[in-house]
């Protein structure tokens, strides 16, 4: 089935869906619903098997082909994550990702983010395409996109 470049946009945005992916809970900030310019999002919860916090500014919004949010509190030294969306016609939609971070603790972090996050960070991308596929081209989009 063919969802429409501007639905997968919005799946994108949703704490809700997010939430499910990262197995974190929002506490300050966007809580639920759809994230947008300017708007700020806290993660609390467990990764890897410890506690772990992540603070997220969203810094570019252009829809439906592109949102950015950038780290302003939390573990990494610095992260950036960029989504952006192709519309292919009846081919689908191109969903595509692409994060930068550093890690702290200097060579230390550098080969626990290459040896530990680079893997972690690559199951949970893969998962969420999964997701917002399956949402996207069932009925459940519903549940998270408000009806227009």
């Amino acid at each position: 089935m063919f969802a429409p470049i501007e639905r997968c946009f919005l799946l994108s945005t949703s704490v809700e869906i997010v939430q499910h992916e990262l197995k974190m809970r929002p506490v300050r900030g966007r809580t639920s619903g759809l994230v947008s310019k300017g708007g700020t999002i806290r993660w609390q919860g467990r990764q890897l098997g410890l506690p772990q916090f992540h603070e997220s500014l969203i810094d570019a919004y252009e829809p439906p082909v592109f949102f950015r949010d950038r780290m302003i509190a939390g573990r990494f030294a610095s992260f950036s994550h960029a989504h952006s969306f192709e519309d292919h016609g009846h081919d689908g939609v191109l969903l595509r990702d692409e994060l930068h971070f550093t890690m702290p603790w200097g060579w230390a972090g550098q080969i626990a983010g290459a040896l530990l996050l680079v893997p972690h960070i690559r199951r949970l991308l893969h998962r969420r395409f999964a997701l917002l596929k399956h949402i996207a081209e069932s009925d459940e989009w519903r549940k998270y996109l408000p009806e227009r």
